[in-house]
């Protein structure tokens, strides 16, 4: 066991980023500085929209406002520092700043996959239990599946945070990244992370492959269901139900399993700064999009609200036509 009396702290880090491309950094700042701009407009959006609108006040949009919200408290965990990394030559980041972006950003990681277990066990109930959904999903247990999603984040992110922030450093404080992240601080141990790596394998496990596997195992029942549909409508009205959900599932997934389940020791930066672009600044700027995009009733309210406020209510009229 290590001595937290030895434990040594740095004044701050260097994120070295992508200063071994320089002349890739102008361009990524104008890339990453729209996409963040998209993202928070999209997802206050969809927050806007979900509380203003009656007809959106279901666990379905409920839960989509949750999901909004964590990505506009990610991506700006984030991305304000990468940006003033990105504008100048100064790469750091102080201590404080440091620990508090991998607690964040852990915390907000873990919670959105719980949060996607629970959307994918809600369109369960919408579409196999449909008679039975309203009494199903009822507040409470939405409020509550909500608040077990934050919680179960953030008390992941306390503990493997602080177990990665007792680990002495030695001076080291060059991080090969854009942000802090809790494997990359553990390869600036100098001691043996062993302890460290299994903890961030089993919290990987319950919050990574878990919800994962309750999401196949809903839309396994959800496939099976649709398959039952007789009329080629209703099987059409079931998939555009699911669809979005399985697109952000996919996007979500598909970029973070080679970030978080790979060992802590690894040569694979260069590969892992722009899988960890993706899922911290595109991924967050697509949500909203694939949910309007695909989605009849977010539109329907988008203009509702558009046309009550600025074309005097005519809106009413257009929806008769």
């Amino acid at each position: 066991m290590m001595d937290i009396a030895n434990v040594s702290s740095p004044d701050g880090f260097v994120l070295l980023g992508f200063s071994a491309r320089p002349s890739l950094e102008p361009v990524l700042f104008v890339i990453v500085l729209g996409l963040y701009v998209l993202s928070v407009l999209g997802n206050g959006t969809i927050i806007l929209v979900s509380c203003v609108d009656v007809c959106l006040h279901t666990p379905m949009y409920f839960f989509l406002t949750n999901l909004s919200f964590l990505d506009i408290s990610f991506t700006t965990s984030i991305v304000p520092q990468l940006l003033v990394n990105l504008w100048g030559p100064q790469k750091t980041i102080s201590y404080g700043g440091c620990v508090v972006q991998f607690y964040i950003s852990h915390w907000l990681g873990a919670t959105e996959c719980v949060l996607l277990a629970v959307m994918s066990y809600d369109r369960y109930a919408a579409i196999c239990r449909p008679l039975h959904y309203t009494v199903i999903m009822h507040p409470q247990l939405c409020l509550s599946l909500a608040l077990a999603s934050w919680l179960g984040g953030l008390t992941t992110s306390m503990v493997g945070s602080t177990l990665t922030m007792l680990l002495p450093l030695c001076g080291n404080n060059h991080i090969d990244h854009f942000f802090c992240e809790m494997p990359l601080i553990m390869q600036l141990a100098c001691v043996d992370t062993s302890f460290n790596e299994v903890e961030m394998y089993v919290a990987s496990f319950i919050f990574v492959v878990l919800p994962l596997g309750l999401i196949l195992v809903s839309y396994g029942h959800i496939a099976r269901a649709v398959l039952k549909i007789r009329s080629a409508e209703g099987q059409r009205k079931a998939f555009n139900t699911c669809s979005s959900h399985v697109a952000v599932v996919a996007l979500f997934y598909g970029s973070i399993t080679f970030m978080y389940l790979q060992p802590a020791k690894s040569n694979s930066h260069e590969q892992g700064k722009f899988i960890a672009l993706f899922y911290t600044i595109v991924t967050p700027m697509l949500n909203p999009l694939i949910y309007t995009l695909r989605n009849k009733d977010v539109k329907k309210a988008l203009r509702h609200i558009v046309f009550e406020n600025f074309c005097g209510g005519k809106v009413r009229d257009s929806t008769h036509l």
